[in-house]
């Protein structure tokens, strides 16, 4: 029993007259992660604050995937059983492979607008064509509310991320209604 200190105020109990035992490596480890781990809680809660006034847009996972340094030797994908999710599928890897361009059908070097792209791999069959860029006018119409056309909305774009998106998006959606 540890002898107490006699003050007029408190009483305090005496320091043991052993050292404590020294911690093992594990006791110290143990240790060290819950104190990393409180400071790390605390940085992430005043990152939080810090930048909560901060405007942010919401990010496509599917924009982060990286593109093959040459996806003209990529195989194209598996295509989709239905007719026009295929088309789609096919256009979007024209793009891909072939480059995307806005302000025409097809630019100087071969590359393509989305619905350039469409027609191309449509092959002739205007009735197929059509139905694809039906449908990638829905698509668009879905994300980006009131749209004129596909050539529109191509033109508004001065990169290809988002028409590569569309047209992989629409691919999904004529799959899902069996186009």
């Amino acid at each position: 029993m540890p002898t107490t200190v006699s003050s007029p105020a408190l009483n305090y109990p005496a320091a043991p007259t052993t050292p404590p035992a020294a911690l093992s490596l594990e006791e110290r480890l143990v240790l060290i992660t819950a104190a990393m781990t409180l400071r790390l809680d605390e940085a992430a809660v005043a990152y939080e604050v810090n930048t909560a006034h901060i405007p942010t847009e919401p990010l496509y996972l599917g924009d982060l995937g990286t593109v093959p340094l040459t996806p003209a030797l990529q195989p194209p994908p598996t295509p989709y059983p239905t007719p026009v999710a295929a088309l789609l599928q096919r256009a979007h890897h024209r793009l891909l492979t072939g480059g995307w361009c806005s302000g025409a059908l097809v630019d100087q070097d071969g590359a393509r607008c989305m619905l350039g792209a469409i027609r191309t791999e449509a092959r002739g069959d205007g009735g197929l064509g059509a139905s694809a860029a039906a449908v990638l006018l829905d698509a668009i119409r879905r994300q980006f509310g009131d749209v004129d056309s596909v050539p529109s909305f191509n033109d508004a774009f001065t990169a290809a991320r988002i028409p590569l998106r569309m047209l992989d998006q629409a691919a999904k959606l004529a799959d899902a209604r069996g186009l």
